[in-house]
């Protein structure tokens, strides 16, 4: 059985439902999941569909070219036809934080995500033994002042050689570069925690503790030019008192960060994200 994901935004028009659902059935094609989003200040129409081919003689690449000539070019479409034969490849990257490592090749491990994971890159190597407990490969590519441009180089042609789909910043400690960034546009996940009030530098948990907040929380984001201010995947919050101590904070925000950017991971391995406009739309 072959199965497929269409994803499709374009100007808000009728009859694209229609017209979609009846190209698959044109196509011999089962539709097991359909949800779409109109966003009616911008006009834009949103879907998401899953469809199943029991034809042995089904391509993929022959179905993305009619879906082209007959749909897409009509409706004015942004479109992304994925197969399930092929698992997105996603690249870590890590510095020397380990909870969202441990978590992710946790949930790999047991087969909880929907993907491949070719290798581990990071700027320390303090973090190799878990690479190879795991028995992923593991690239050491320091970054200095000096050396982050041929840093860079590296990671691209790593990334290039192994076919990478997305990149995970699993507590990257360094800003991405918007050479990486224009290269992989959506495509790299980050994690950071989320407070109200906001608490920059490097201690936002003492300095929250601090402040006395009542909640603290986590974000997982696209990364682009603007540090943390990417199209938002997932967040979660939780509340606390003044009978938690900063190691409290520190913990409870961990554990917040690892299930956050899990499910961020998640919901972009299974293409049930769309970004228009700095915005997502997340579909169930």
């Amino acid at each position: 059985m072959n199965k497929i994901t269409i994803l499709i935004h374009c100007n808000d028009r009728p009859n694209i439902i229609a017209s979609v659902t009846n190209f698959i059935a044109h196509q011999n094609g089962n539709i097991v999941y359909i949800d779409q989003h109109v966003d009616r200040e911008q006009n834009i129409f949103f879907m998401r569909l899953e469809s199943e081919f029991g034809s042995k003689s089904f391509s993929t690449e022959a179905f993305k070219e009619a879906f082209k000539d007959v749909l897409a070019d009509k409706f004015d479409m942004k479109w992304r036809i994925y197969s399930s034969e092929k698992k997105p490849k996603m690249a870590l990257f890590i510095s020397k934080y380990d909870h969202c490592l441990y978590d992710l090749l946790g949930r790999y491990n047991s087969g909880e995500l929907n993907l491949e994971i070719p290798f581990i890159i990071s700027n320390h190597n303090d973090l190799k033994s878990i690479a190879d407990n795991f028995k992923i490969p593991f690239f050491h590519v320091p970054v200095t002042k000096d050396t982050k441009n041929e840093a860079e180089n590296e990671q691209l042609r790593l990334l290039e050689e192994h076919g990478i789909d997305f990149i995970v910043l699993a507590r990257y400690m360094q800003i991405v570069s918007p050479k990486l960034i224009d290269k992989y546009d959506n495509k790299i996940i980050n994690i950071h925690h989320s407070f109200l009030p906001a608490f920059v530098g490097a201690k936002p948990y003492h300095s929250a503790y601090k402040r006395g907040v009542k909640i603290i929380g986590a974000t997982s984001h696209y990364v682009t030019e603007e540090l943390d201010a990417g199209p938002i995947i997932e967040q979660d919050v939780t509340r606390v008192t003044h009978a938690h101590s900063i190691p409290d904070l520190i913990a409870k925000g961990r554990d917040l960060e690892k299930i956050v950017l899990a499910n961020a991971v998640k919901l972009h391995a299974e293409r049930k994200v769309m970004v228009y406009n700095n915005k997502t739309v997340i579909f169930s």
